[in-house]
């Protein structure tokens, strides 16, 4: 036989079970129970569907799996053999879709995030913590990286972005007040570069450079003047796309970074850093979890959202003018 016909048999014979796998659980239930009747009522059948059941499972395979009577009802040996091949494994996919169906009290598992790297210095490790005591058997798995990924495509159940970043056939949920950003330098710095009173004055100043991964200009510094937005082109000896670099290097007095304040807190608070042009400081919209409409009931991720929703009812807004980029 040459590889054709063999395909052409297998592919038959596929398609043959595929059909039948319907008539399945109507032949076992009658096998087992040695009756139409019981069947069709363990089934929430009539009799006759369940004898019609079985007949087209009999015309469909080319052999008689039950002999029958008006009186009784027993298996041939093709139906012994079917039997006791089937049942188990009937009972199996039954047991799979009841637990699949019903929510587990603990949950357990993994649940997969893919998120920036400011995620991991505002708003992720409260929340990883929280959840990680409420449900203590699941898993979670973050990886880091500041491009745009298709979640999907990349088999995670959720992202962290912010909202400008995400795609709108996707569900948000708010993981964090509004960002604010500081321009933040060292005392030193400061001691020989007086700090500047307004915006336009940092052309005379070090400053470290912001870079997105995604490439493009430089990052303009924004700000609000009055109410109305301004932005300002910067020049030093540091470029990057790595914040955390650019706040270590102000601390070092290479110059000024400009930078979400969470992510200098550290040093603004142990006085290594201070703000300067506080009175032009700007938030933007904050970070989101998101994640596609077919996940939603997902019982990991439903509790994570929960925990994001209750973190975030207490949490303090930030202080600033709202600025929605960056």
């Amino acid at each position: 036989m040459n590889s054709q016909n063999r395909d052409d048999n297998v592919n038959g014979d596929l398609t043959i079970r595929g059909s039948a796998l319907a008539q399945l659980p109507v032949f076992v239930a009658v096998a087992e129970l040695r009756s139409f009747t019981a069947a069709a009522r363990r089934l929430r059948l009539s009799t006759s569907a369940a004898s019609q059941a079985v007949a087209r499972l009999e015309t469909e395979l080319g052999v008689t799996l039950l002999n029958r009577t008006t009186r009784s009802v027993n298996v041939t040996d093709a139906g012994a053999r079917l039997l006791e091949e089937v049942a188990p494994a009937l009972r199996a996919a039954s047991a799979a879709l009841v637990n699949a169906k019903i929510e587990p009290q603990g949950l357990s598992g993994s649940l997969r995030l893919n998120v920036p790297r400011i995620a991991c210095r505002v708003g992720l490790p409260s929340l990883l913590a929280e959840y990680a005591r409420r449900h203590p058997a699941v898993r979670v798995e973050v990886e880091v990286e500041d491009r745009r990924v298709d979640i999907v495509k990349g088999g995670f159940d959720a992202g962290i972005r912010a909202r400008s970043s995400i795609h709108k056939d996707m569900i948000e949920v708010r993981i964090t007040t509004p960002i604010h950003f500081a321009v933040v330098g060292s005392r030193r710095y400061f001691a020989s570069h007086p700090k500047p009173n307004h915006p336009r004055d940092l052309v005379h100043h070090a400053c470290l450079g912001w870079r997105s991964l995604a490439g493009g200009a430089e990052y303009r510094w924004e700000f609000s003047d009055k109410g109305r937005d301004l932005e300002v082109a910067v020049r030093g000896p540091v470029q990057s796309n790595d914040t955390e670099l650019l706040v270590a290097c102000a601390e070092r007095d290479l110059g000024l970074a400009f930078v979400v304040e969470a992510e200098a807190r550290r040093q603004l608070e142990t006085g290594l850093l201070e703000t300067a042009l506080d009175d032009y400081a700007t938030n933007a919209d904050g970070l989101f979890l998101y994640f596609p409409t077919s996940a939603r009931g997902e019982p990991k991720l439903r509790a994570f959202v929960e925990c994001a929703r209750e973190l975030l009812s207490g949490q303090k807004p930030a202080k600033g003018r709202a600025r929605p980029k960056r």
